[in-house]
């Protein structure tokens, strides 16, 4: 296992570095926060344009063809960046699900739609019970004809706002191993009986509860297969949770480097912040939790890439990093002191990522228990 950057990987890097710190500037994030649904249309095209939408597509659905792991090092500028948008509900989750167990017909209308910037998709899974395993999945799909009737109501959907489509986790039949009867069906958000209730939120990470009220959909919605969808939310879990954890890496190394440029330059007593030892020791910390980290994420998102979506190091990465994103961007406000505080400073930004960041895709306490289930304890 190598986790060095290959030559494509590094320029890859660097360019989306560039175009970010031009196209996704501070004030663009500012913007965003106050905005319904957090999204730039310009920003988004210009993605598009890039290829971004559709890097891990094949070609012949105007994808790039490349792998997780290429597609991890943009998801990590995208972190430092606080970019905005729904890149990550419609490529990281949906997309690739679509591409994985999407029929010939829906890829070639969902994954064109994505990759050309022409098609948002959310995804609707998490419902008011919080949970990430099956037993919480209460949204009933009942046959009909020649279609299914979807009945429920989903709960924190990041970037329902603006979704042209939604991919519906549904409990389509009844097993003693609630793992069974689970399936996934694509739902346009204009269908009737869909109703969009955007959220208050804490940050720029937009979500909304949508209403599923006898939505009537065709049989050609379904991803993958009837009652054995299971496989897909656990596929999902895994992305979610390691493209988290390579945010956070962006975003930790950010916050670290605001703190660490403020104590060498702010004097306190005759001398500079940095010069305490109480702050050294606080940057030490963070430089600690951010490297061990970035080990933990790249080892992650590289057994990702290999198929490997049920391993332990994956829910290791995500609890241990659930933990340490906070405590680098806390660390960080500890250096600026009560000035971080203010709206006008950037901090808070990264600290409320890292608070939402945390309860996606499973919080740590779900990530240790499925550690445990490695250790048979």
């Amino acid at each position: 296992m190598d986790l060095n950057l290959t030559e494509e990987q590094t320029m890859l890097k660097d360019a989306a570095k560039e175009f970010l710190a031009i196209e996704c500037p501070r004030s663009l994030v500012r913007k965003m926060e106050d905005h319904i649904t957090g999204h730039d249309h310009e920003l988004w095209s210009k993605m598009a344009e890039l290829g971004w939408l559709g890097l891990v597509f094949p070609e012949e659905y105007s994808g790039v063809g490349m792998s997780f792991q290429d597609m991890t090092v943009v998801l990590e500028e995208m972190g430092a960046s606080l970019m905005p948008g729904p890149y990550f509900s419609t490529v990281v989750l949906c997309g690739q699900a679509i591409r994985d167990f999407g029929t010939e017909n829906q890829m070639e209308k969902y994954l064109n739609g994505i990759a050309n910037g022409e098609m948002i998709v959310a995804l609707a899974n998490t419902e008011s019970n919080g949970k990430y395993d099956a037993s919480g999945i209460e949204l009933v799909a009942t046959p009909e004809n020649d279609g299914y009737i979807l009945t429920g109501t989903k709960m924190f959907v990041q970037d329902g706002q603006v979704a042209d489509h939604f991919l519906v986790s549904a409990r389509s039949g009844y097993y003693d191993n609630p793992e069974e009867g689970v399936s996934f069906f694509l739902v346009d958000a204009e269908s009737s009986g869909v109703e969009v209730v955007p959220l208050d939120v804490v940050g720029i990470d937009k979500q909304a509860k949508v209403v599923f009220d006898q939505v009537k959909i065709a049989s050609d919605r379904l991803v993958g297969p009837i009652d054995h969808g299971w496989i897909i939310a656990e596929r999902l879990l895994a992305w979610g949770s390691v493209g988290k954890c390579i945010e956070a890496i962006g975003g930790g190394e950010v916050a670290m480097g605001m703190a660490v440029d403020y104590v060498n330059r702010r004097p306190a007593f005759g001398r500079r912040v940095g010069n305490f030892q109480a702050i050294q020791h606080h940057c030490a910390n963070m430089l600690k939790d951010l490297e061990t980290s970035r080990t933990l994420a790249y080892q992650a998102a590289w057994l990702v890439s290999e198929g490997r979506f049920d391993s332990q190091e994956i829910y290791v990465a995500k609890a241990w990093i659930n933990g340490a994103y906070r405590r680098i961007t806390t660390l960080a406000h500890q250096c600026h002191g009560g000035i971080s505080f203010i709206k006008e400073m950037d901090l808070h930004f990264f600290y409320k990522k890292a608070m939402i960041n945390e309860s996606l895709f499973g919080d740590t306490n779900f990530h240790w228990e499925k550690i445990a289930t490695f250790l048979d304890i």
